[in-house]
């Protein structure tokens, strides 16, 4: 199963690819970012984001997506930019996969260290160490997606509590 996890963001939008093999054991496949730059309309960017996404799912061919939830509590405006992106995130892998799911920041911390209110270094540092990467993923963006993607192979026999 290819699982790919995806954390939203106008400016920058992780993702990050799992092979998950018939016992459970998951390793990544491929991970990065998709860069929209910041001098361009939101039209602009939103289309770029589009193309980025759909250059991913074109060439794993993922089984399942994971996408992490919005949490923003302090910027209203960016929330709003951001939350575009998560639009066409979401568009855009439906469309391609059908089989789309949501998790919070909370579950996905309580899904990697038992502890859902880890701090951003234990989750990139756990996240390699499950997935045996010689170092953290950089950038964070894309670190952030493939802890998304891991929390998804964690809990996907539960997958249908989160189905949208």
């Amino acid at each position: 199963m290819i699982i790919l996890g995806i954390d939203p963001g106008l400016a920058t939008l992780g993702y990050g690819v799992l092979r998950k093999d018939e016992r459970g054991n998951v390793s990544a496949e491929d991970y990065g970012v998709v860069l929209t730059p910041k001098e361009e309309r939101l039209p602009t960017r939103l289309a770029i984001l589009e193309e980025g996404i759909q250059k991913v799912l074109e060439k794993y061919k993922p089984d399942e997506v994971a996408v992490e939830e919005l949490f923003f509590s302090k910027n209203v405006t960016t929330g709003i930019a951001v939350a575009h992106a998560r639009g066409v995130a979401l568009l855009t892998c439906v469309k391609f996969c059908g089989r789309l799911f949501e998790y919070t920041p909370m579950q996905i911390k309580q899904a990697l260290t038992g502890y859902g209110k880890a701090d951003k270094k234990q989750i990139q540092l756990v996240t390699a160490n499950l997935l045996r990467l010689k170092g953290i993923p950089r950038p964070d963006d894309a670190a952030d997606a493939l802890a998304v993607a891991l929390c998804h192979s964690f809990t996907s026999r539960l997958s249908a509590l989160y189905t949208i």
